[in-house]
């Protein structure tokens, strides 16, 4: 499993761990590799991570009353633990994505309970996203009253969710006009700075949720704080804005506000860590070539610099062709010269015939 697990060929990939298998059907990660590559369904790849449930459970097991025994024995069963949490958290997305939701959430906390422990497989985050599906705003808040901490790491998903709460609170009252009159309520302002945080941690999200860029399928890895991070989050969380009437309207009347106050995004930050420079790069590794990559802050030049390369770039033209072609460029001077020239010439005869000839005279002696 090892070299089907380096192996880049898809099919080569299936052909070992169907070798695996025939070597030993006590083989978990050989049925994850069939489920999420071999099945066509996502019936098909529940079948197969139920089948490579049994099997590690029963090495989980096995590895548990042995792991005190030597290093070897613990490192093994950190493995099993591993595999078993992860197809686990799989069984809980196929059942979110039969529309067993409910039961899906029930299998997100059993496994949180059991393994507390285990942040780092985001399942507070599949769980987040179930229950939105559900509307049970009052235990989306309780799963961020543990998980949005500040020792804890950040997500767009920790970060959108709260803004979503805090906007759901207040949105579908919120006028633009009516604020700017009165000022904004403790509760908007709430709001407001919900969607501020959330912008700072990932910039990309509010274009994607606005549809003011074309979504794509989510990459199979994220980079956080990234545009591929941005793309997964709204592809899976774009409905349950749309379902709390009014929240988008807040975002889109607020969102910008946030970056008169990070001027500096890539120097110093706000509520994070300034803005990491190599996002642009690692996306372009994970997202496809046809998607216009989403880049913050956007490299933009000023205005004066454009106007002066513009200048220097015309004058050179001029005297490029003054110099290949003298007399046509010198007709063209005398045209151009003698068309400018004209409305003025014209102005100083209408003043001539209309002021006295004493008086002008008087003044052109002056």
């Amino acid at each position: 499993m090892q070299r089907a697990w380096r192996e880049r060929n898809p099919q080569l990939r299936i052909k070992k761990a169907h070798e695996a298998l025939d070597k030993s059907s006590e083989c978990a990660s050989a049925w994850i590799l069939l489920a999420e590559e071999e099945a066509t369904t996502i019936l098909e790849a529940e079948r197969l991570f139920k089948q490579a449930l049994k099997v590690g459970e029963i090495n989980y097991k096995k590895s548990q009353s042995l792991q005190h025994q030597s290093a070897q024995h613990e490192a093994l069963h950190r493995r099993d633990t591993n595999v078993l949490v992860y197809i686990k958290r799989r069984l809980a997305m196929c059942a979110r994505k039969l529309g067993r939701v409910k039961e899906a959430v029930k299998m997100m906390r059993d496994l949180m309970k059991e393994f507390p422990l285990f942040n780092v497989l985001n399942i507070h985050e599949n769980l987040i996203e179930a229950l939105l599906e559900l509307q049970a705003y009052a235990d989306v808040q309780a799963v961020l009253a543990k998980y949005d901490d500040i020792s804890l790491p950040k997500s767009a998903t920790i970060c959108y969710t709260a803004a979503l709460l805090k906007a759901r609170a207040v949105c579908d009252k919120f006028s633009p006009e009516v604020a700017s009159k009165r000022g904004l309520s403790t509760a908007e302002m709430n709001a407001v700075e919900a969607i501020h945080r959330a912008v700072e941690f990932n910039p990309h999200v509010p274009k994607y949720l606005l549809e003011m860029k074309s979504l794509i399928l989510p990459p199979e890895h994220i980079l956080k704080r990234g545009d591929s991070e941005g793309i997964a989050y709204v592809f899976f969380h774009l409905p349950h804005w749309k379902k709390v009437e009014g929240a988008l309207n807040l975002l889109h009347c607020t969102w910008e506000g946030t970056f008169r106050m990070i001027p500096y995004p890539l120097e110093k930050g706000h509520l994070f860590y300034p803005y990491p420079s190599c996002t642009e790069s690692a996306d372009r590794e994970l997202l496809p070539t046809f998607h216009e990559l989403s880049v913050y802050p956007k490299k933009e030049l000023p205005f004066f610099i454009l106007f002066t390369a513009g200048l220097c770039s015309f004058t050179a033209l001029l005297a490029l062709l003054t110099h290949q072609f003298p007399e046509p460029m010198g007709l063209i001077a005398k045209t151009f010269l003698s068309t400018i020239s004209a409305p003025f010439n014209f102005l100083l005869d209408k003043i001539e015939s209309m002021l006295p000839s004493t008086l002008w005279h008087q003044l052109s002696r002056l």
